[in-house]
């Protein structure tokens, strides 16, 4: 069918595919439950390469008014899961429709930025912590394999600095020119899952006078897919210790369940609670969610995302 187009990239873990590891998606626009959809295909970079990049507006979307704005990663996964290459997504417009509705949430604006397949991995990698590792640590973890034998890297070096400049100098700057937007640091705020969460988790650090915000669901603290003599843990834990941003003004979110991938974070997510726990952030800028029994999927993302949102877009 010449409407369809695939594009694969097949991680595995256990007998699952890692989840929104492979593109695959139909040649239409999402159908969206509330307010309008906006697609910039092929949106052009001079650092990373070219992908689509989606804007959801909310219903009664004016330009007399202002709007804070979520950036969010694998933006192909956001809104319609007939488009979808698991046939799953987040349902982030009839999450926010529900939250804004019962003012609960202000209206926002998403920006959804679609992951490349091959080369998410490269660019959700946070690329500092990695290279504070000594090369043969590095070295080594370029060689990991999933368990299905396929790499977890592509040939290219890692370059999520190259990524967040792509966000920070190229994307925020033409959606604040695009719409009415508020474009100050507090209603600027980042999402993902997984790698998606590492990267979010990497933005607030590296840009803290840009994001205000920050929400990590299921954060991918390992990097590969195993824990044996995985160094890639602690030199995210260290590097938060030394980048975090204040939290006199800036909010992070964290969630985690408990079943497949999901079951490797517990010990993780304490390990990071702790690290920003002596940063002094509080509760007054700082959840971390346990679920029991969720597991790594944009189902289990969608039934939760309305904590973060609340968290981070609560109605003043």
């Amino acid at each position: 069918m010449k409407n369809i187009f695939f594009i694969f990239f097949i991680f595995c873990v256990s007998s699952k595919a890692f989840s929104q590891q492979v593109v695959a998606t139909v040649d239409r626009l999402p159908n969206v439950v509330t307010g309008s959809f906006k697609r910039f295909e092929n949106f052009q970079s001079k650092y990373v390469e070219v992908r689509n990049v989606d804007v959801w507006l909310p219903e009664g979307y004016s330009t007399k008014k202002k709007y804070p704005v979520l950036y969010m990663q694998d933006g192909q996964m956001l809104f319609d899961s007939t488009t979808t290459w698991n046939h799953l997504d987040w349902g982030v417009d009839d999450v926010a429709r529900k939250l804004i509705k019962e003012k609960k949430v202000r209206p926002f604006i998403v920006v959804g930025i679609w992951n490349t397949g091959a080369k998410r991995h490269i660019e959700y990698f946070p690329q500092k912590p990695f290279e504070s590792l000594p090369a043969a640590q590095q070295d080594s973890i370029f060689k990991a394999n999933r368990k299905n034998g396929h790499s977890v890297f592509s040939v290219d070096k890692i370059k999520s600095d190259e990524y967040l400049k792509f966000l920070v100098l190229e994307v925020k700057p033409f959606i604040d020119s695009a719409f009415s937007v508020l474009k100050d640091q507090p209603n600027t705020l980042i999402a993902g899952s997984s790698m998606g969460g590492l990267i979010s988790m990497y933005a607030i650090c590296e840009y803290p006078a840009v994001f205000g915000g920050a929400a990590c669901l299921s954060t991918h603290w390992p990097g590969v897919f195993t824990m044996k003599d995985n160094p890639i843990p602690d030199a995210f834990f260290n590097y938060m210790k030394t980048h975090l941003p204040s939290p006199a003004n800036h909010r992070i979110y964290f969630d985690y369940g408990t079943e497949t991938m999901d079951a490797l974070y517990p010990p993780l997510q304490k390990k990071a609670d702790a690290v920003i726990k002596a940063k002094g952030f509080t509760a007054a800028n700082w959840i971390t969610k346990e679920f029991v029994g969720a597991n790594h999927s944009e189902t289990a993302w969608q039934q939760r995302l309305n904590f973060p949102l609340e968290f981070l877009l609560k109605q003043k």
